[in-house]
């Protein structure tokens, strides 16, 4: 898995409401799957099923209570916290944002050498989206 494999993994995970709800009340320490079920007022199994999601994506770990295993405990993993912060800040870092002029449309740079190339491309038909246009070519072209 890449990196940003694992972002999306994280993000999809975090993306669903009660799985949103049930890491904001991991971060406050760990928690029995019993405290969680009761406070988000929702069943043991489905409290499962969101927590194995959670885990799967690695933000979260678990461990069952030696003595009686149908206790559960849950907590954020730090390590994959910090990376995923880490991998958004990157992301959302504003200095990225780059002035740019797109090659194409109406307002490129007529001396582009990517804008006589979309200029042939409208020419020919393809920008009007007749199953020719760049979106349309194979992906090795």
């Amino acid at each position: 898995m890449t990196r940003r494999d694992d972002m999306v993994q994280a993000l999809k995970a975090l993306a669903n409401p009660v799985r949103l709800s049930i890491f904001d009340m991991l971060m406050e320490g760990v928690q029995c799957n019993c405290e969680i079920s009761e406070r988000l007022e929702l069943s043991l199994s489905l409290i499962s099923h969101h927590t194995r999601v959670l885990c799967e994506a690695g933000l979260v770990t678990s461990r069952r209570d030696a003595k009686d295993g149908r206790w559960i405990y849950y907590e954020v993993n730090p390590r994959a916290l910090g990376q995923l912060r880490g991998q958004l800040e990157q992301l959302l870092d504003t200095r990225r944002i780059q002035p740019r002029q797109p090659c194409c449309g109406p307002r490129a740079c007529p001396s582009d050498p990517c804008r006589a190339q979309a200029l042939r491309q409208h020419k020919e038909g393809c920008a009007h989206g007749n199953g020719g246009g760049v979106l349309d070519a194979p992906n090795d072209a």
